[in-house]
């Protein structure tokens, strides 16, 4: 066999068996109820405690406006009605994209003052009495020119650090921006907050500007998953996307999508304070409604459920385990997890994958399969 022959079968070789990266897994849609509630729900946001949705009606920037409703479940909530003091009253208008941390901060993004005043990001402190410093975030992250604001926002659990997504209007298709960017600040006082230093290589694999549209971020408690949304430039398809990383001093990797459904928008991933889960928004039936995802790995594995479609055996396994599925003959995507949920393995197979070169163990697969997707909890003996 010829010398290329042989790098080109090794190239296919890595590319269908290589080691992945470390990206947190989600399991399928769950609904969300808000009981009362009769129009579009947008941008969640969570309470710390979890307690409270907060959320924005249809972002059309005439009237729209942030609600909340009271938890009676994960995927339940009993509507209550505006957020008080903070909404706008006269029309156009927009508030919207609310985000909280463990003091009761909040943020939202606000049209009041633009563009007499480029500080449109705003902020207030609710007490058990009232309310205390509400008014305009200041800080070095804003861009003072024509056309440029912040689109979105997001605080941190501890209050300390703000994402922000600088975007830029100008006319362009379906009114999307024609820019953006995002970058991390560090708090001040309770009013300021000025941009990191490095804030440009945090963010150098997520800020595509050539390409994409990034805007929508959300971080976990521990600051090693960012969550956001990118729309590609001249597109009309949102991705909801997660980047990662093992310490809050290192860039955020390179992005892996989470959620692209084609034609429903998928937008607005927030993470609960937990690490458990993700709320986000897309279009049904002509309207926005909520959607929760529940972290796979470590709190959410089944397998007590018999998956009737796709079967995986044996289990335990020794050198290999075997996939079938009901009325399906073609590729499998394949990803082994390791119990720190760190993926060991990745693939693209037809019925067979090797488990070898892997320590006996505790795994998770997950089986990706046109639109299903399962995991299961395995054994290598």
């Amino acid at each position: 066999m010829k010398k290329v022959s042989v790098f080109f079968i090794l190239m296919i070789l890595l590319k269908m068996n290589g080691y992945c990266q470390t990206y947190p897994i989600f399991g399928n849609d769950i609904p969300v109820t808000i009981n009362g509630l009769t129009f579009d729900a947008m941008e969640p946001a969570l309470s710390t405690d979890g307690n409270a949705l907060f959320f924005n009606s249809l972002n059309d920037g005439i009237t729209t406006s942030i609600y909340y409703a009271a938890k009676v479940n994960d995927s339940v909530f009993n509507f209550i009605g505006l957020v008080p003091i903070i909404n706008q009253t006269v029309t156009p208008h927009l508030d919207g994209v609310a985000s909280l941390d463990s003091s009761n901060n909040l943020y939202w993004v606000s049209t009041r003052n633009y563009p007499a005043s480029y500080n449109n990001l705003q902020r207030i402190k609710f007490t058990g009495t009232g309310y205390t410093n509400f008014g305009s975030v200041y800080g070095d992250f804003y861009i003072n020119s024509p056309g440029h604001l912040i689109m979105d926002a997001t605080t941190n659990y501890s209050g300390e650090q703000l994402i922000y997504c600088n975007a830029f209007f100008n006319n362009c298709l379906g009114g999307a921006p024609c820019k953006s960017s995002m970058g991390m600040a560090q708090k001040l006082n309770d009013s300021t907050f000025n941009k990191l230093i490095n804030t440009s290589a945090l963010f150098t694999n997520i800020n595509d500007t050539t390409n994409y549209i990034v805007y929508a971020p959300s971080i976990s408690k521990d600051g090693l998953e960012l969550y956001y949304t990118r729309l590609l430039h001249n597109g009309r398809q949102t991705e909801i996307m997660v980047s990662v990383r093992t310490n809050t001093n290192q860039a955020f990797s390179l992005p892996m999508l989470l959620i692209g459904s084609p034609n429903l928008l998928p937008e607005a991933a927030t993470i609960s304070s937990d690490n458990s889960k993700i709320y986000y928004h897309k279009k049904v039936g002509g309207i926005f409604k909520i959607f929760l995802r529940e972290k796979v790995i470590p709190t959410h594995i089944d397998n007590n459920k018999k998956h009737t479609e796709i079967v995986i055996f044996p289990n335990p396994a020794s050198n290999a385990i075997f996939i079938k599925a009901n009325n399906y003959s073609g590729d499998y995507e394949v990803e082994i997890y390791n119990v720190l949920g760190i993926c060991v393995l990745k693939s693209v197979i037809q019925e067979s994958i090797d488990l070898s070169r892997l320590a006996k163990g505790i795994y998770y697969i997950k089986v990706m399969q046109k639109d299903r997707t399962i995991v299961k909890q395995i054994i290598k003996q």
